[in-house]
């Protein structure tokens, strides 16, 4: 099969099923995932499709994701769980949570000048490193799990893990935390 040809069916799925793995694309057209991470190179190019953390999607010209959407998982980013990800090109990058904020950071961490969340208690901002962070905790915050939540101060993060449970990390901790939780899943929200 011709790369265009590939490319043509790479784009039928995708109508149909909005998103795949760049592997089950391989194991449906039977080539190496070299060969659709080349195919889907050119269709980014032409802004056909998004590469996403976890594979592929299709852009339609409905879906362009606008500056108040998240960069990891594409939800609305404009609550009091949003953070902020300031690149090194001055460009800034929102994501709905502090879950997708670690994970987008940690993919792009060598162009990140700043990243900066709120606190969940006071919705006070602050920088997310040095921010303590409360990983799974018992409450629904109806936003991406295992849900994480920003807190000024380890003092603050502690009461509130009494009434809800969870773990206490600290920003590189979190970090590793979740994308041990994240392997071989996707964002769910």
């Amino acid at each position: 099969m011709l790369p265009i040809e590939r490319q043509q069916q790479i784009l039928t799925w995708l109508e149909k099923e909005e998103t795949m793995k760049v592997s089950e694309v391989s194991r449906r057209l039977n080539v190496s995932e070299m060969t659709i991470y080349r195919d889907i190179k050119q269709l980014v190019d032409q802004k056909k499709i998004l590469k996403t953390p976890n594979g592929i999607t299709y852009i339609s010209s409905e879906s362009i994701i606008p500056g108040n959407h998240c960069a990891y998982c594409y939800k609305e980013a404009k609550s009091r769980q949003s953070m902020q990800i300031i690149r090194t090109n001055h460009t800034v990058e929102q994501t709905c949570c502090p879950h997708c904020g670690l994970l987008r950071y940690d993919e792009i961490e060598k162009e990140v000048s700043q990243i900066i969340c709120h606190d969940f208690l006071y919705d006070t901002t602050i920088s997310a490193k040095v921010a303590t962070f409360l990983l799974e905790p018992e409450i629904n915050l109806n936003c991406c799990q295992p849900q994480v939540i920003a807190f000024e101060s380890i003092k603050q993060a502690t009461q509130f893990q009494k009434g809800f449970g969870g773990r206490i990390s600290n920003f590189n901790e979190a970090i590793r935390t979740i994308k041990t939780l994240m392997q071989g899943k996707t964002c769910k929200h």
